[in-house]
């Protein structure tokens, strides 16, 4: 049996098609955006077998799915085909908070991305794992080929988030990708590496100086400069001969942005970056314990509520900003230590349904999916997911207060330690961040075995392993 009946079950609990504007996913969850989030029914979402939870957040309606939520997409998508509302037929959007307006802007950006970029990081630290363990070096082929590999994406970063960006924004992404182009081409970074040369002149575009940076890597000024394209877009389309504004557009958005992006949006926009980058450091030095109890204990809170995207710009700015990131080591204890809760539950449960569900929800923890041990197994029982966010915050704090630093971005799971190994080798911070990982997992499952009551009444967890499934 495929996904079909599955996906026509879930388009209905929603409100139909007629109700969906569209439809995104992440690593284990459907991201609705609804014309009427009234309409769907959320009760009868949850009681699809199949489905581990339905969840409000950041203007958007959000279906666990798990692990095969990319096949369940599919089949949605061709649900959906043709039925969805066009833009003119939509419902007035109703306005949201500032906070849903962030996290839904955030979320739509990154996520396509989503997948490249753990495995981009995942190359990033399985290369800087080889070098330290003296099994290959800098100058090898090897290493060089994968290496590019590795750090394509960052480096043409700027490219990659005008796509989406432009996507997110409702413009041309071709014409925003273009724009980010212009960022990181070779002409702009040779621009860049002469204007720190003795007697450099100062170019102008007519008179104005010309500020050039290296926006390689970079993530906000490429996100601006992608709306100020998209909000200037419409307006030609308007007002141009409909001969000729299929590449007038373009060209006039192509035109005003760049210089602009250059002389205004990229200047100020990576000025604000460096201010949050060091902003955060200075807090965070100011008490690092502190940062890690809090990091730790509330990370998986902020999952809940989709507010985890919010940390993905800051992460990547800082290591854009600064080569380095403070916060993934602070949340990898946070992700394990739910793993960890899921196994003790495992361990003394009696009912063979939860501790099917408990022992995938293990697993699939490990690597950075903790969706269905929060949903279908430790929130349900309440104190294992307590217990989880303490063991995390205990880690976290022990990771924190030896300033563990990541190199390159990755998930947080047990893939993202080999990127805590700094370009020098692996060194303390490196061991630690291994010592507290482990120790997260230990300590859940001791504690949720001791006091995690898990055989205290209804057992209320769903099975995940649904008879939908693609033979």
């Amino acid at each position: 049996m495929g996904y079909e009946q599955f996906a026509t079950d879930i388009i209905q609990s929603v409100g139909g098609a007629q109700n969906v504007k569209s439809v995104i996913h992440c690593a284990t969850r459907l991201r609705f955006k609804l014309n009427d989030s009234s309409k769907a029914d959320k009760e009868q979402t949850k009681s699809l077998d199949g489905v581990i939870t339905a969840v409000e957040s950041g203007g958007q309606y959000q279906v666990v799915i798990g692990n095969h939520v990319s096949s369940v997409f599919k089949a949605i998508q061709a649900a959906l085909s043709g039925s969805v509302v066009t833009e003119t037929e939509e419902i007035e959007e109703k306005k949201e908070g500032l906070l849903s307006t962030f996290i839904d802007v955030i979320s739509g950006i990154f996520t396509p991305l989503l997948g490249v970029m753990a495995a981009s990081g995942i190359l990033k630290g399985a290369l800087a794992l080889v070098i330290a363990a003296g099994w290959t070096t800098h100058e090898s082929g090897i290493y060089q080929l994968l290496f590019a590999g590795s750090d394509a994406l960052f480096y043409f970063f700027p490219i990659a988030l005008g796509y989406t960006a432009g996507a997110k924004f409702k413009g041309s992404p071709f014409i925003t990708m273009a724009i980010g182009g212009a960022l990181v081409h070779p002409t702009m970074i040779a621009a860049f590496n002469a204007s720190h040369a003795p007697g450099y002149e100062t170019l102008t575009f007519f008179g104005m100086p010309i500020t050039f940076m290296n926006y390689a890597s970079s993530v906000m000024p490429i996100i601006f400069a992608a709306w100020v394209s998209c909000k200037l877009e419409p307006l030609f389309n308007k007002v141009l001969p409909s001969a000729v504004k299929n590449f007038f557009t373009p060209l006039l958005c192509i035109v005003i942005t760049i210089p602009l992006t250059f002389l205004l949006i990229g200047p100020v926009t990576t000025s604000l970056s460096q201010l949050l980058a060091h902003g955060l450091e200075l807090m965070y030095a100011a008490s690092p314990t502190l940062a890690g109890l809090s990091m730790g204990a509330f990370w998986q809170v902020f999952v809940i509520f989709g507010l985890h995207w919010g940390f993905v710009p800051i992460l990547l700015n800082n290591m854009a900003v600064l080569g380095s990131d403070s916060i993934l080591p602070l949340v990898i204890p946070a992700v394990l230590a739910q793993a960890g809760a899921a196994l003790g539950v495992f361990l003394v449960t009696k009912d063979a349904k939860l501790k099917s569900i408990a022992g995938s929800a293990f697993t699939a923890g490990l690597f950075g999916i903790t969706e269905p041990a929060i949903y279908g197994v430790n929130l349900p029982k309440k104190r294992p997911f307590v217990i989880g966010c303490i063991a995390a915050a205990i880690s976290a704090a022990i990771i924190a207060y030896f300033n563990a630093r990541a190199y390159s971005f990755a998930l947080p799971s047990i893939l993202a330690l080999p990127q805590i190994i700094s370009p020098k080798g692996i060194d303390i911070t490196f061991w630690v961040t291994v010592f507290a990982s482990a120790l997260s997992i230990v300590l859940a499952t001791i504690l949720t075995v001791l006091f995690g009551q898990v055989n205290r009444g209804e057992i209320g967890a769903k099975n995940s392993n649904s008879q939908y499934k693609a033979n």
